[in-house]
């Protein structure tokens, strides 16, 4: 498995961040974001990856670190070194937190559906997770903040209503190579930035295997073709191969839906999310 190339390899130009300028935009971001709705407090789930510990650090400066609820929740399956980091950035920035094992919900579930594959397993996980960080935010009076990035969000590399589901994001917008970047300049732990990225889903579970690419060629190609609006041939004469190409583009596509709310029949002159579109503080 690759190291990261922010830490290994000169970053790719067009995907080199000023860190200090997108740190002061995304504490401003979240300040504003959450405090606009009647909210001071942000929960989210801490898994020791360097997403969340990115999102913890920035929210913990926004909000204050008594503000931000870090949720850790393992399976029997994960791998302790998750939980030692997790445990290691609450204790960095002082945030709540709380530890819930999911095993016991989840391994009742599965007992009736024993052939689940791994997949239909993570998927599961993943949605448990989220409705546990809900909860809290009830229980907390907190949003949920999300902590999936750019890269993700348009290879679909997620679960809809899982670990993509949040009241707000404020990584939405960085691709995975630029999250490497702005982690490591904001202070979160250098083993966690440096460690092969992994959902820790089962066993050994690899990000870059399961996409069958690594983030930092990913990134490139998603640059020129989202960013520069690149067709198929000049990404081709940017010296991509076809077949990367080829599946990177099927994976945006496929996965549009996953990327929008729920698609709702029009039946009125004005449907909410086409011309019903009203920001969240309307009226105020």
């Amino acid at each position: 498995m690759s190291v990261p190339a922010s830490l290994s390899e000169p970053v790719f130009p067009p995907l080199q961040i000023n860190p200090e300028l997108v740190r002061k935009i995304l504490v401003g971001f979240i300040q504003n974001e959450v405090r606009k709705v009647g909210f001071e407090r942000v929960v989210l789930g801490l898994s020791g990856g360097v997403d969340s510990s990115l999102v913890a650090t920035l929210a913990a400066e926004a909000l204050g670190p008594k503000n931000v609820l870090g949720v850790i929740m393992p399976y029997r399956t994960s791998d302790p070194k998750s939980m030692s980091d997790a445990l290691q950035v609450v204790r960095q920035l002082g945030i709540e937190h709380l530890e819930v094992d999911i095993t016991p919900q989840i391994d009742a579930y599965f007992a009736r559906f024993p052939d689940a594959d791994p997949r239909r397993r993570g998927n599961k996980m993943a949605r448990e997770r989220k409705s546990i960080e809900y909860d809290q935010s009830s229980a907390f009076r907190a949003l949920v903040i999300g902590t999936s990035n750019k890269t993700e969000l348009l290879l679909g590399y997620g679960t809809i209503y899982g670990d993509m589901a949040s009241a707000i994001n404020p990584i939405g917008d960085l691709y995975k190579t630029q999250v490497w970047q702005l982690a490591d300049a904001v202070g979160v732990p250098t083993a966690i930035v440096q460690k092969a990225p992994s959902a820790d889903l089962w066993s050994g579970q690899s990000d870059e295997t399961e996409l069958g690419f690594q983030y930092r060629m990913i990134d490139q190609l998603l640059y020129y073709l989202v960013d520069r609006r690149y067709s198929v041939d000049e990404l081709k004469g940017q010296g991509f191969d076809q077949a990367f190409i080829t599946e990177i583009v099927r994976r945006v596509r496929e996965n549009q839906y996953k990327r929008r709310l729920p698609l709702i029949a029009k039946l009125s002159s004005r449907t909410i999310d086409r011309e019903f579109r009203y920001p969240r503080d309307w009226g105020r």
